[in-house]
């Protein structure tokens, strides 16, 4: 769907130009915008580099494991169906870690990894769960397709608000862009963000509770 929308925007800002007679303009724009488009992937690739570079060495030091350990209340306390060592901790610890820097190119793959774990774990609770049907995130195993778990659900939420402490990105870019003070956004980027977080852990333990009260009365 956005693929079509870029192309209904880039289709009608070009037959708009050539009705105002400003395709000079237009190709001057795309030779521009192309090669600054060039400029920022080198420039990002060694950011993406470094800060990638050290999530990696985290994960193989063990270290990842360590911070999962740490946070293992908290995230037990958002995810309380997840038992303790699960590896599906450790890919949200660092899922978690990577947002709270501002790397969204490190969290993507922790992030998939811990919504495969999810996924096997929620099949594998269903599986055991007496009187009940292969169920996955409510729907039977049959219908389930590619619907998703409350767990995982829950994980997109707070995935999605994502707290970030040090907005990494964004000062790369600002300080790409000829910002004077490129850092200046870190504070309003903690405030905004965290806001943003408290609102999805809300929104994750209320319908935790009304999900509770759905299953008592079942």
């Amino acid at each position: 769907m956005l693929n079509i929308l870029w192309v209904i925007m880039m289709a009608a800002g070009i037959l708009f130009a050539s009705f105002q007679g400003n395709m000079a303009a237009v190709t001057e724009a795309f030779i521009d915008s192309s090669t600054e488009a060039i400029n920022l992937c080198i420039f990002m690739l060694g950011v993406i580099g470094v800060w990638n570079g050290m999530m990696e060495i985290a994960v193989k030091s063990g270290l990842m494991k360590r911070i999962a350990h740490v946070m293992y209340p908290f995230i037990h306390w958002l995810f309380p169906d997840i038992p303790p060592g699960h590896k599906a901790n450790e890919y949200i610890a660092a899922n978690m870690a990577a947002n709270m820097l501002g790397l969204g190119w490190a969290a993507t793959p922790a992030g998939l990894k811990a919504m495969q774990e999810l996924k096997v774990l929620d099949k594998k609770t269903a599986n055991k769960a007496p009187g009940r049907k292969k169920m996955i995130g409510g729907v039977p195993d049959s219908d389930a397709g590619g619907h998703a778990s409350d767990m995982m659900c829950a994980f997109l939420v707070l995935n999605i608000s994502s707290l970030q402490l040090i907005p990494i990105n964004m000062i790369a870019y600002r300080s790409q862009y000829g910002s004077v003070e490129p850092a200046s956004i870190v504070l309003p980027s903690i405030v905004s963000t965290a806001i943003s977080t408290l609102a999805g852990i809300i929104f994750i333990k209320v319908i935790e509770v009304l999900r509770n009260r759905r299953r008592r009365r079942l």
